[in-house]
């Protein structure tokens, strides 16, 4: 009999994995309905959907291996990370989805998110007041009007999947809906600057990269706080700690 993998798990959702099957369990339906109907719009591979009995989500393993993990040097090719944005323009290039996304956010609602979440930061002495400050002030480059495109909205490193320089799955939508382009493309690369012009040569198209970075902070401002909340470590070597002192 194959063996329970914990994949992930905290107190919003759990990821489990028994042999080529992974169970996603959560309370929230209507994350797992965004997951569900994302996958079937999405231009790009998707995990097979086996089963679905609330809150119960069963979905097939895909091929390959993951394009990298954050805080970890990638192995993949230049090739499949061009290979990865040639798939996230065919996403964002598709017919917006009916529903807007958890990340909509508008540049006024944003503001106000960073700046509270800021100013927890350094009144918790959980990150420097000059770090915080630095970064704070890069991010005001997103604070700017975009044109919605149909977006992954977590499109983590890991959650590409590759073989050679062929994309074989795109995983995790519970996120998806209208959103900000660049951040899908600030997301993919977070950790991982490196391999930016990679991602945007085989994106083909013109990319703020100033605005990329900027999605780097904020997405790192954002995350510290719940991600060590939450049983993780943003202070790793090469996570979300080191991309705001990157950025210094």
């Amino acid at each position: 009999m194959d063996e329970v993998e914990v994949v992930v798990a905290h107190s919003e959702r759990a990821t489990l994995r028994v042999g080529d099957v992974f169970l996603k369990v959560d309370t929230d339906q209507a994350r797992i309905d965004v997951e569900v109907n994302a996958m079937a719009l999405a231009p790009v591979p998707t995990p097979e959907i086996l089963w679905r009995r609330p809150p119960v989500l069963a979905i097939a393993a895909v091929p390959g291996v993951p394009l990298g993990h954050l805080g970890e040097p990638s192995t993949a090719s230049p090739g499949a990370w061009a290979a990865a944005g040639a798939a996230v323009r065919r996403l964002h290039d598709a017919p917006l989805p009916p529903w807007r996304g958890q990340r909509r956010r508008g540049p006024e609602e944003l503001a106000a998110e960073l700046d509270g979440e800021c100013a927890l930061l350094v009144a918790r002495d959980i990150l420097p007041a000059d770090l915080v400050t630095r970064n704070r002030r890069i991010a005001d480059s997103v604070l700017r009007p975009w044109t919605p495109a149909f977006t992954h909205g977590d499109l983590q490193v890991d959650h590409v999947f590759v073989d050679g320089d062929e994309i074989t799955g795109i995983i995790d939508w519970s996120e998806a809906g209208r959103g900000d382009a660049l951040f899908d493309l600030a997301t993919l690369t977070l950790g991982h600057e490196e391999h930016l012009d990679e991602v945007v040569a085989g994106y083909g198209n013109a990319v703020d990269l100033d605005v990329v970075r900027a999605w780097w902070s904020v997405r790192s401002l954002l995350g510290v706080r719940w991600l060590a909340e939450h049983g993780f470590d943003p202070f790793a070597p090469g996570c979300e700690v080191d991309v705001l002192k990157s950025r210094m």
